[in-house]
């Protein structure tokens, strides 16, 4: 078997292989024991025609039909020999069978890059840091308030905790009502920050009965849009917060927690993690676009389109019936993503070549870590969740993904910024 190898491009190449008639026989008479069971002829049984007669009467056509299955063979066991790893489908370019001479074909394949780590160590990232006030503490509880409390139908508005129904009708600037433009008991919760200021201000001291008109103004990229609106006032309700004691806690807690002050404690405790996720989640993006950035080198189409089957495939279990839609456009979604596909995949790539330098690897130790403290989250058996792991590969990746950012962290310079967020802002 004669193997030429050709670089394409930074990420194909194309190999030519060329098998003698000598070469080809043993597959070829492999490929006549799997026919004769099926072969048939007038004066014999099925599957009891001589092999010469076969040869002769269906030797061209049997030989033919093995071809695609001896290109496969040959061409797997070249690459094994030496140890070139293709990525996804190779494609067949060029077939040449000269029926007792030889059979030369040509098959393309990706191939990962290769890539030269420059720098990954030493990069500057910023962290944000907050420490948790009593303010955002307070209003994280008046939120838990507000979603267990009781409404009372009252004649007025009179503070911002209350809540009000109208019918609400489109409006031309003379006040001549839109055909179709109609709303009937819209909600209006007066303490929520996203209601536009100037309905909350109309609405400030609302009264059932009356009707209120509004004038609303949005700037798009080249013009100012007006919306009129008449909001008829039909119900006034008065939001009745409950006091956060030990009896409320124990309800929304289902009894975990049994105190009041233990629940602000927790509180404060989740809001000091989010912060912390939040900076952590910073300085990895910092570190990863940072290190993508700052390397160039071909990216494999074969990974970058598994990227996008994996985005489409997550559409897929976002939707009703795990189906796309039907005015899903797979085309343009896959074009819309491409460019993040692409980060992914070289971001992958760098990964693994940092973990090859590095010597950073998922050992059983690690996986068995990692089951131990999923068993006890999740009350499962320990052995039972291993073995699982053991056998999806996708657990030891995440591992071992964590395991390089970790690195990276290790050897970040990292600087801590103090941020106070505005408790204020519309969201």
């Amino acid at each position: 078997m004669d193997v030429k190898i050709s670089t394409l491009t930074g990420t194909q190449q194309e190999a030519e292989i060329t098998l003698s008639n000598e070469e080809l026989q043993p597959h070829f008479d492999l490929a006549y024991e799997r026919f004769r069971p099926k072969a048939q002829m007038h004066g014999f049984r099925k599957g009891k025609v001589p092999l010469p007669m076969i040869k002769k009467i269906y030797g061209e056509a049997i030989e033919h039909d093995a071809l695609d299955t001896i290109a496969d063979e040959t061409y797997r066991k070249a690459m094994e020999e030496r140890n070139i790893h293709p990525l996804g489908q190779p494609t067949l370019a060029d077939m040449d069978f000269q029926r007792g001479a030889s059979l030369r074909f040509k098959i393309k394949y990706e191939v990962k890059p290769a890539i030269t780590l420059s720098k990954y160590k030493g990069i500057a990232a910023e962290k944000p840091i907050h420490t948790v006030s009593d303010e955002e503490v307070e209003r994280e509880l008046l939120h838990i308030r507000r979603a267990n409390s009781n409404l009372q139908v009252t004649d007025a508005v009179t503070d911002s905790e209350c809540v009000v129904t109208a019918d609400v009708q489109e409006v031309d600037a003379a006040g001549t009502p839109l055909i179709g433009k109609k709303t009937s008991a819209a909600k209006f919760h007066l303490y929520d920050e996203t209601l536009a200021p100037e309905i909350n201000t109309v609405l400030a001291h609302a009264v059932p009965g009356t009707t209120y008109r509004v004038d609303l103004q949005s700037t798009h990229a080249d013009h100012t849009h007006e919306t009129h609106l008449a909001l008829t006032v039909t119900k006034v309700e008065k939001v009745l917060l409950p006091d956060l004691d030990d009896a409320l806690v124990q309800k929304i807690t289902g009894g975990k927690t049994t105190s009041a002050e233990q629940f602000r404690n927790n509180l404060r405790n989740d809001i000091g993690r989010y912060w912390e996720d939040l900076g952590t989640s910073r300085v990895r993006d910092t570190l990863a676009d940072e290190i993508v950035r700052s390397h160039e080198f071909p990216v494999p189409d074969t990974i970058v389109n598994s990227y996008l089957d994996s985005f489409v495939e997550e559409m897929k279990n976002r939707s009703r019936g795990g189906t796309l839609p039907k005015d899903f456009e797979e085309k343009r979604f896959r074009e819309e993503n491409r460019a993040n596909a692409f980060w992914q995949a070289k971001w992958l790539l760098l990964k693994e070549k940092i973990a090859e330098a590095e010597g950073i690897v998922a050992t059983d130790e690690d996986l068995e870590r990692f089951a131990a403290d999923e068993a006890e989250r999740l009350k499962i058996e320990k052995e039972k969740l291993l073995q699982y792991y053991k056998r999806a590969g996708t657990v030891r990746e995440r591992i071992l993904s964590d395991k390089i950012m970790t690195f990276l962290l290790a050897h970040a310079k990292i600087r801590e910024k103090t941020i106070e967020p505005d408790l204020h802002a519309t969201h």
